[in-house]
């Protein structure tokens, strides 16, 4: 043999050598045969798993089970998967519990923990959606609650891993004799009911609550989180949470108080009406998204007298993006709202801690904190301009135009010498209002109030303009002016009323509102005045047939009473709102 073909003949033979070691390695994979992988779920691809939510899910046929009970386990994705693996534990533990049965389409049964068809995995790398597998819970899945978990991969370095399954709680009844648990038991927990109190708040465990210090255990109007750090090994943390709802509560840590970049905890009714814990995140003020719900174990859900309530233990790491750390300080949100058919909507209820929470320290969080100044002069602005000044300025043009009669003031009757001045700082004001809030909101807030605000300022903008283009007092067309000035400054008065109730109830955090109940006596008190200066009006245009008629003693008298009411109530307000101390 020559050199040459030597060389060749080595080449080829290390080739062959190097395909027939590798080979079993390649194919391992796309054949599902992942023993190796059974503890830890990890496919040993050499690249690390996805840390974001997973587009698959793993779920399950019902709440409960008993020794012999056949549980029905769904895998599905938004996008396809080449290779899985799916197993059921313990909660808190890794050994596989239980068996599962065949033939199920596109799968195979797999040993692991030395079990026999303790697991299911792919037998090709081919495209899948969707896999359904039967599980039957044997001795091994006795006296704990379980959980299911699937490895989904796409690539070989594309994966997410030990994806999880709501909790399956063990009933402790004999094989086939469970029945749908009610709605007012616990359907996710070895216990049949939860007790939340606000018992050892401050002493060992953190509490939030609204009303401050309420407890859940006597009150039904109480919307109660706790937080107990069980050990700073792993950093298992038992968090409770329960109130008045019949949709969801949540709870949220997050690097701010404003709604975005929160890993949120939601108990809530699913689809089957039933209570369930869902772990979610938000990108900004839009519905969370769900994500796994993690490292979860000891969950109880109840619902009880439209009071829902959940109790669970994590090791789960807090996530709001700019920070990742168990040990991290975070403000907590608490939200409330209904669902619709197991999705939550758009929140009825919030409040935020006035503090971050702190693990390391048991604390008593008050949701109170000083309203921002710049929000209270706002406030302040709006309510001055348009429940005095601008009052003024329609009273004075539309009811007393013949005080001082044939006396004039720069060349002007006395009543258009008050109105302009006066009419001018309300709308002074509103627009120094408006660029305040606006700038310190830096954008849109969302609601009715700043879509309120936005009308205000722009018929407030208008209301001018109109009145410098006015055509002369005996112009055949002045009637357009006269109407159009008048509904334009109604409209405005109307929506401003609106604008700062929906204010004051952002800001009024007392128990009472009784911030809104003095602005519905304003209010009152203003259309009442109304009524009589108005009817005064009309009396005198009957009786001296002129518009123009002279100011009476009468017409004194009511503006006189008038204002006096107006300074107290306006008073009042002022007084809430330099006192306000609840974040908007």
């Amino acid at each position: 043999m020559s050199r040459g073909e030597t060389h060749n003949f080595i080449t080829m033979d290390r080739v062959v050598f190097l395909l027939l070691c590798f080979t079993p390695v390649v194919w391992c994979y796309p054949s599902g045969l992942v023993t190796d992988s059974c503890d830890n779920m990890t496919p040993n691809h050499g690249a690390s798993a996805q840390t974001g939510s997973a587009p698959y899910t793993v779920t399950v046929g019902q709440t409960s089970f008993n020794i012999g009970d056949q549980v029905t386990v769904q895998l599905q994705g938004t996008s396809s998967f080449r290779g899985f693996l799916l197993k059921a534990t313990a909660v808190g533990s890794q050994n596989a519990v239980g068996s599962f049965s065949g033939p199920i389409t596109g799968a195979q049964l797999l040993t692991c923990s030395q079990k026999s068809n303790s697991a299911v995995s792919h037998t090709s790398a081919s495209p899948k959606t969707s896999i359904q597998a039967t599980w039957t819970a044997d001795a091994s899945a006795s006296g704990t609650p379980i959980q299911f978990s699937a490895t989904f991969v796409q690539s070989t370095r594309t994966f997410w891993v030990a994806v999880k399954s709501p909790v399956l709680t063990f009933t402790g009844e004999s094989a086939g004799s469970s029945t749908s648990p009610a709605i007012t038991t616990s359907t996710t927990s070895v216990n049949a009911s939860m007790s939340i109190s606000n018992a050892q708040c401050g002493d060992t465990k953190t509490c939030f609550s609204q009303p401050f210090n309420c407890d859940p255990s006597a009150s039904s109007d109480c919307y109660f989180m706790s937080a107990m750090m069980l050990s700073t090994s792993n950093g298992a943390i038992h968090y409770e949470m329960t109130g008045p709802s019949n949709g969801y509560i949540a709870f949220g840590f997050s690097d701010d108080q404003i709604m975005g970049n929160d890993d949120i905890y939601i108990c809530g009714m699913d689809s089957r009406g039933l209570p369930t814990l869902q772990h979610a995140y938000s990108t900004g003020k839009t519905t969370p998204k769900t994500i796994s719900l993690g490292d979860v174990s000891n969950l109880t859900a109840t619902m009880q007298n439209n009071v829902i309530s959940c109790s669970f233990i994590t090791t789960n790491a807090i996530s709001t993006q700019r920070s990742i750390s168990s040990n991290q300080n975070y403000y907590i949100l608490f939200a409330y709202g209904p669902s619709s058919n197991g999705q939550i909507t758009p929140h009825t209820g919030t409040f935020t801690s006035s503090d971050k929470i702190d693990f390391s320290k048991v604390q008593l969080l008050a949701t109170k904190s000083e309203t921002p100044a710049i929000v209270k002069a706002h406030g302040a602005l709006m309510l001055i301009s348009w429940m005095t000044t601008g009052s003024l300025g329609m009273i004075v043009a539309r009811y007393l135009k013949g005080m001082a009669r044939g006396h004039k003031m720069f060349g002007k009757d006395h009543w258009f010498v008050v109105h302009v001045p006066v009419m001018c700082v309300t709308v002074a004001a509103t627009i120094i209002a408006f660029i305040i809030i606006f700038v310190y909101g830096q954008g849109w807030a969302g609601g009715a109030h700043p879509v309120l605000g936005c009308l205000i300022m722009i018929l407030s903008f208008i209301q001018p303009i109109i009145a410098f283009l006015r055509c002369g007092p005996q112009h055949p067309t002045r009637y357009v002016f006269n109407w159009t000035h008048s509904l334009n400054a109604l409209v405005i008065k109307i929506l401003a009323v609106a604008a700062i109730f929906t204010g004051l109830e952002l800001i009024d955090g007392s128990d009472s509102q009784w911030m809104v109940k003095t602005m519905s006596g304003f209010t009152a008190w203003e259309c009442l005045f109304y009524v009589f200066m108005e009817a005064h009006f009309r009396w005198k245009i009957h009786t001296t047939d002129t518009i123009e008629s002279k100011t009476t003693n009468t017409d004194n008298l009511l503006v006189v009473v008038y204002f006096l009411g107006n300074i107290a109530f306006l008073v009042a307000l002022l007084i809430g709102i330099g006192t306000a101390t609840v974040v908007p």
